[in-house]
């Protein structure tokens, strides 16, 4: 397949992921209807206000009552401090069960995206494992590269091509031997957290160094993963690295 072939599929997928948005007007509320879906196969839904020259982004506290719905318990310390991490890193803060975003015209397309990582994180708490939940996922990684004295540099946000921050768990920098290797931890493995990861990598790439490689830590510590995420990201030019397998690139990441 040639570079303009790539080019082209990368340009299908960018229409695609536009058109899958719709808009309603609310009573002066704006409704955006997302492609992207939780754990239901539920679109997800956010809401804007207007306020003076601010907009208020939410999720109308959709995510959080969820979560107590499920029977997900938010209230220990571990998992408060996870949820503050994830709401830290994207920006956003709690009112009531409301996930708030604070944006301008100006910077609309960065928060929105913001909140929706934010959404999809937090969605994603429930179906860590309780043998996990004490240690997430992140950590267990973090703690395999200092244990094995690999080099990296944690939570890292690059801006792409579209303008957006895309967030990453580590960077290896680049050595002698290798080019900076960029690293997403991913701890459910779906065609959802697959696609929004190959979303991230495709918008990034073209504004890092031509030779930056990057490799995807996937959890299949409670389930098999389908092989054919496997392939998608392997035709996207992301390693994926199966958290059961993970010493045998021991030697790769090290260098």
């Amino acid at each position: 397949m040639s570079l303009n072939e790539c080019q082209d599929l990368i340009e299908t997928y960018s229409e695609w992921f536009k058109q899958k948005f719709t808009v309603k007007d609310i009573e002066g509320i704006c409704e955006i209807i997302t492609p992207f879906v939780d754990r239901h196969n539920d679109h997800l839904q956010i809401y804007v206000k207007q306020i003076d020259n601010s907009l208020i982004l939410t999720d109308d506290g959709y995510t959080i009552k969820d979560l107590r719905l499920s029977g997900f318990d938010i209230s220990t310390e571990k998992r408060k401090q996870i949820l503050d991490s994830i709401l830290n890193s994207f920006g956003a803060h709690l009112q009531g069960d409301e996930i708030i975003v604070r944006a301008k015209i100006e910077n609309f397309p960065q928060k929105k995206h913001d909140l929706l990582q934010a959404m999809l994180a937090i969605n994603d708490m429930f179906v860590m494992a309780q043998s996990i939940v004490a240690n997430v996922f992140r950590e267990d990684v973090e703690k395999f590269l200092s244990i094995h004295n690999i080099r990296f540099t944690p939570a890292v946000k690059f801006t792409g091509k579209s303008g957006f921050n895309q967030s990453f768990d580590f960077v290896i920098p680049t050595s002698q031997k290798r080019p900076e290797r960029i690293i997403k931890v991913v701890n459910h493995p779906d065609r959802q957290s697959i696609s929004f990861l190959i979303f991230s990598w495709t918008d990034t790439k073209e504004v890092r160094p031509i030779e930056s490689i990057t490799c995807s830590f996937l959890n299949d510590t409670e389930s098999k993963i389908n092989p054919d995420l496997e392939s998608a990201l392997l035709q996207y030019g992301i390693k994926p690295i199966l958290w059961s397998r993970r010493d045998e690139y021991i030697t790769e990441l090290v260098e």
